[in-house]
């Protein structure tokens, strides 16, 4: 497993890095087969950031925490993770339950007495070339929060949104 552990607007220092690696290789005890944690560590004025995702195999986890300090927020993320692991562990063993099979992808395990998510609306559009600053423009204009488009550059079919901090972010499939 590779293990990754990087500070934003911080120096790692070697306690911070042993106590995320410790607390971090708790989670193999969920997930056996983890290929990579990338775990990226901030400070922002009063936040103390911990962000860390998952590669097994297919699946990619990420999980956002702040807290008080660095160690508190280190702390809630791996307990965010591994709500998450158990979620999708369930998930799976649902999915084997209700087919007869094991293993798999699976989908959403609802509470006895919901009903479980669907689709209830399929929209088609015209996906236009333009350029991200024009898909960025466009999307203000309609007052959405993601704006899918023809990258006029590459060809690809990329989705731009706005980032709670007010910024952008660009969605590109990898080749």
């Amino acid at each position: 497993m590779q293990l990754s552990v990087k500070g934003r607007s911080l120096e790692i220092t070697p306690a911070i890095r042993a106590y995320a690696e410790d607390k971090l290789s708790r989670l193999t005890r969920y997930l056996e087969n983890i290929v990579s944690m990338h775990v990226v560590l901030s400070v922002n004025k009063h936040r103390q950031i911990a962000e860390v995702t998952l590669r097994v195999r297919d699946l990619t986890i990420r999980a956002e925490e702040e807290g008080d300090d660095l160690y508190s927020s280190i702390d809630l993320v791996v307990e965010k993770l591994e709500r998450q692991i158990l979620r999708y562990k369930e998930r799976i063993m649902a999915h084997a339950n209700r087919t007869g099979n094991r293993g798999g992808r699976a989908g959403a395990v609802t509470p006895a007495g919901q009903e479980e998510p669907r689709v209830v609306k399929t929209k088609r559009f015209a996906v236009k070339p333009a350029a991200v600053d024009e898909a960025i423009l466009e999307m203000n204009l309609l007052g959405h929060n993601f704006y899918v488009f023809r990258n006029a550059t590459t060809e690809e079919v990329n989705v731009v949104y706005r980032r709670r901090d007010g910024h952008y972010g660009l969605i590109e499939p990898e080749a």
